[in-house]
């Protein structure tokens, strides 16, 4: 198995360095790809004001998320939590001991490619590991990477080379991006995601205020909270709860914040969501208790006010999304059937459901109750009984 390892301080994590990594994982036809943030690193101090370790973990995260890699990419945390300097070397000598039988190669760009030399222990990192090497500017020419790659074959016998140039690739120094994002810019040159976590943390100074976002920043800091497989759902439900709010009569403002932010704490496990309704307060029922898929609504609502400021009336379409409940107002059937019939959603019966809602919508909300009822008596799962309520109310 052939594995890239990609080390660097991410500070933040760009596009230039996503489209390096794509490159060098199709050219090299890499296997797997490690990422690994740096905790320390040696070459240089991170400026004052720098994100945290672990935010700097959790950006990596997020952009190795959005590559579009799936199972290949993997971020670890083993030079985070290493005491001392980050040094690649013994960062590589552990992965070796790690994946003792598979082949190892270090990406670079060119600035480090063009001091390798000068690296601490550069030989035994050469007896771990070859070298990827990119450049992401037009500078960045073959006769720069030529030179430095006959130097390193004659001092270095064993080394094991390959150089590529990237046309065309968006290229930021992180010392750029940094000052862009303290002028409220930059957004461009980053993963929807990461800006997104970026404004919610306030990093970089970028200050913005969570309460009042506009859409345009509300968009990325919810896809902020996603695995990157929900994001197309997220953002299809937004386009869906548009097109039913202008049909009906809706506020289309309120159902795009409702839906951009009504999977927010979707990817959270059992135990993280049951803290969260400790946090908040939130009563639950028996079924509620047991059931990890009927908790996102409710926590998620939650959080939607108070990180984001969300009136009642969203509050209460985030809430009751997944279950529906008797006497539902017009911007919870939005929420509900846009979560249900959104482009990506693919199941028996969905096109039905789609043009019923469209003709009528409380038509369309009782098919769509009974189609859940009836699925999850299929499952052999318990309904919850707001859901049943919803459907005999609809029913008279």
């Amino acid at each position: 198995m052939k594995i890239g390892v990609y080390g660097g301080t991410f500070n933040p994590p760009h596009l230039g360095h996503a489209a390096a990594a794509r490159a060098v994982v199709e050219l090299l036809k890499l296997d797997r790809l490690l990422i690994i943030p740096a905790g320390l690193p040696p070459h240089k101090d991170l400026p004052a004001g720098s994100p945290t370790p672990e935010q700097r973990l959790e950006m990596t995260r997020l952009a190795a998320d959005q590559l579009g890699l799936g199972d290949r990419v993997e971020v670890l945390d083993v030079e985070i939590h290493r005491h001392g300097k980050s040094y690649t070397a013994d960062t590589l000598a552990a992965l070796k001991a790690r994946y003792p039988d598979d082949e190892l190669w270090l990406l670079m760009g060119t600035d480090m490619f063009l001091t390798f030399q000068a690296w601490h222990e550069p030989e035994r990192i050469l007896s771990l590991a070859g070298i990827a090497a990119f450049g992401r500017t037009e500078a960045d020419t073959e006769e720069l990477f030529s030179v430095q790659r006959d130097y390193l074959y004659r001092t270095y016998p064993q080394a094991r080379l390959f150089t590529l140039t990237i046309p065309g690739v968006v290229d930021i120094s992180s010392t750029e991006l940094r000052e862009k994002l303290a002028r409220g810019e930059g957004a461009n040159f980053l993963p929807p995601a990461v800006y997104g976590y970026i404004l919610r943390e306030g990093l970089y100074n970028t200050q913005a205020d969570l309460k009042h976002l506009p859409l345009s920043q509300l968009r990325p800091v919810a896809l902020s909270y996603l695995k990157n497989k929900r994001i197309p759902h997220v953002l299809g439900t937004e386009q869906e709860a548009i097109r039913l709010a202008e049909r009906y009569g809706a506020d289309v403002e309120k159902a795009r914040v409702a839906a951009l932010l009504h999977d927010c704490t979707k990817k959270l496990n059992m135990e993280e969501q049951l803290a969260l309704c400790s946090h908040y307060g939130i009563a639950l029922d028996e079924l509620e208790q047991k059931a990890l898929k009927l908790l996102h609504a409710k926590t998620g609502a939650a959080l939607a006010r108070d990180v984001f400021g969300v009136d009642e009336e969203i509050y209460h379409a985030i809430w009751w999304h997944t279950t529906g409940r008797a006497g539902m107002t017009l911007l919870e059937k939005v929420i509900y059937l846009a979560d249900y019939i959104e482009p990506s959603r693919n199941f028996p019966g969905v096109d039905r459901l789609r043009r019923v809602c469209y003709e009528d919508l409380d038509k369309g909300l009782l098919l769509g109750l009974e189609m859940t009822v009836q699925e999850m008596q299929e499952m052999g799962n318990p309904v919850h009984r707001a859901t049943l309520e919803a459907r005999d109310a609809l029913k008279g």
